[in-house]
């Protein structure tokens, strides 16, 4: 079903039995391509030759060197010059010390403190986010660069092992943008990417066995990824060629429902304001700020 807006009247099409939201009026195109470009202006470490904010230049090439590893690259996610781990995949930087000396990240001079989880101080959250991360990767190169693919679901399925062995929230080894909400839902969130980028239904099955973790939702953010987690289960689930064995994991896919129905105009149980002619802040901040907490994981 090809749907899409223009003047403010949805209409429909068949197309592939597939949805599309699109505006020729709208400006999404061009918001897309400013949106790209605002990512390579938050890049951290060497820049390619293809970057085209012209005024950022190489910056934290050194990151990692205390623990003799390569932490160079990633993104910037804010105003400051760290790294987080959470929301992000690994910290670097001491964000006390970087809040108060207002720098870019190429004059930088503060202290890269480097902070990690281990077996003895987890940090389940990071690495489930980070497992979710590149399985969604492995599912993207899946038929550009099937080896690529393959080792990024390697990884992957290393990280979420970890993250279910190694029980514990992220708060003892993080000193700045601790979880707030646990690790259950990155658990949940990592398996469903699993299941999606391998097909491996013993993912499916660990998320029908903790099914009772997931909580309805009416954003999904970089702290809590129910709704992120519900809503991939629930498409796979819907779409036509992709099986989710029998009806499991059944509350997950209520709980998808919830946090649709919260965010639309009209249903009984919505969450948000809406204001005719005015910016949906609303609705936009909880489905496209999670953008942010991905930028390092990219």
């Amino acid at each position: 079903m090809f749907l899409y807006i223009r003047n403010g009247t949805a209409k429909s099409r068949k197309d592939d039995d597939r949805q599309y939201l699109c505006s020729s009026d709208a400006g999404y195109e061009d918001a897309l391509s400013k949106g790209i470009l605002f990512f390579e202006g938050q890049r951290s470490g060497k820049l390619p030759a293809t970057q085209r904010v012209q005024w950022r230049a190489d910056s934290a090439l050194s990151d990692g060197s205390l623990e003799n590893v390569s932490l160079s690259g990633g993104y910037y996610d804010a105003g400051d010059n760290v790294k987080f781990g959470w929301p992000m995949a690994f910290s670097v930087g001491d964000a006390d010390g970087d809040h108060g000396c207002w720098e870019r990240p190429e004059d930088m001079d503060t202290a890269r403190t480097l902070y990690k989880i281990t077996s003895t101080s987890p940090g389940t959250e990071v690495a489930a986010e980070a497992a979710a991360a590149l399985a969604a990767a492995s599912v993207v190169f899946k038929e550009a660069d099937s080896k690529y693919s393959a080792q990024l679901l390697r990884h992957s399925e290393s990280l979420f092992q970890f993250a279910d062995k190694y029980r514990g929230s992220y708060q003892g080894s993080c000193p700045f943008y601790c979880s707030y909400s646990g690790y259950k839902d990155e658990l949940l969130w990592a398996a469903a990417w699993l299941y999606k980028a391998s097909g491996d239904s013993n993912y499916l099955n660990y998320v029908s066995t903790n099914q009772d973790w997931s909580q309805p939702a009416s954003e999904f953010s970089w702290d809590s990824k129910f709704a992120g987690a519900q809503t991939l289960l629930a498409k796979m689930k819907l779409l036509p060629g992709i099986s989710c064995r029998e009806d499991r994991p059944v509350k997950v896919k209520n709980d998808a429902d919830s946090f649709v129905c919260a965010l639309m105009p009209g249903s009984s149980s919505v969450q948000i304001k809406t204001t005719p002619g005015e910016p949906q802040t609303f609705a936009v901040n909880p489905l496209v700020l999670p953008i942010r907490s991905k930028e390092s994981n990219s």
